[in-house]
């Protein structure tokens, strides 16, 4: 035991010492959370008052955040039609009452998604090789590449279909080229990532019996990424899907036109209408895109 005591003080010792360190981390972590927090709040204005008149005829002060919320429930009881069990298909029907161009215009708003995705997919494919890593030429053309997606995916295609609108006007075609350009920034960036995460040893070997740099990712990196391209892939395309149906709103195609519409006559039902079909739009498609991802994965998993 008196040979053990040396090591148990020194063990002891050490353990408070890691344990007063611990919470000291802890103490000042929680401060420094709490502070950014407040001055978060602060700055989004959460902490903001303001007068409410009470339905007694009261004036009392109170949080802006808390006297609005009943404003947006009255906002979404607007957009709820009156719908009777007697008259329900009428009542439906009124809802709906423009389902034909409604339906034309998601329609628009998939294709949009889909071109775009199609034209992100081959840019960011091109480019994230240069901006990997351990295959980009040199340093210059690496940081060039990088600078560049990021720049494609650090302004908002809300932004994009500004630019784009004033350039060729109104239209799908802008609505393409914004979330085309974003979604090659987003892309571009997880494609490389997964190039820089793969096995480098097939690289070697092909190297070392001369391959070129195109012979090299070609066979070397390409078999390997694909599986995780894919998935990426389908999974910026339900992200795009929702992007064409908002990006409208500016003016570039899609379902987005209509919202901008509705919005601007106070044709509150016909919002909730819209919703209905974009949530229903969004689903089949995630769930569509989930299962293509899921066969991916389980197919990758098992080696196939």
């Amino acid at each position: 035991m008196s040979a053990l005591s040396p090591a148990i003080d020194r063990f002891e010792t050490d353990y408070a010492a890691a344990r007063r360190s611990a919470r000291r981390v802890n103490v000042v972590s929680t401060a420094l959370f709490s502070i950014c927090f407040l001055a978060a709040a602060w700055m989004g204005g959460f902490l903001d008052m303001t007068e409410v008149t009470l339905a007694t005829g009261e004036r009392v002060s109170m949080w802006k955040i808390w006297a609005g919320l009943p404003r947006l429930g009255e906002y979404l009881h607007k957009t709820l039609p009156v719908l009777h069990w007697e008259t329900l298909g009428a009542d439906l029907g009124s809802w709906f009452w423009r389902w034909k161009v409604w339906l034309r215009l998601l329609v628009e708003t998939i294709l949009i998604a889909y071109m775009a995705t199609l034209l992100g997919i081959v840019g960011a494919f091109l480019l994230s090789f240069p901006a990997s890593r351990n295959l980009a030429p040199n340093a210059v053309v690496l940081n060039l590449t990088r600078r560049y997606l990021e720049i494609l995916r650090t302004v908002p295609d809300l932004v994009w279909a500004l630019i784009f609108v004033f350039c060729f006007g109104v239209g799908p075609l802008a609505g393409v080229l914004a979330i085309g350009f974003h979604a090659t920034g987003a892309l571009g960036k997880l494609y490389s990532e997964a190039n820089e995460n793969a096995d480098m040893r097939p690289v070697e070997g092909i190297r070392a019996s001369g391959g070129s740099w195109f012979d090299q990712v070609r066979y070397g990196i390409v078999p390997q990424v694909i599986p995780n391209i894919i998935s990426y892939t389908v999974l910026r395309f339900e992200i795009n899907v929702r992007s064409s149906s908002i990006i409208g709103f500016v003016g570039a195609g899609g379902l987005g036109q209509e919202i901008r519409v509705s919005m601007s006559l106070q044709e509150y039902t016909d919002l909730s209408a819209l919703f209905l079909i974009i949530f229903a739009a969004v689903i089949v498609i995630d769930t569509v895109s989930e299962k293509m991802r899921h066969r991916i994965i389980g197919l990758t998993g098992k080696g196939v």
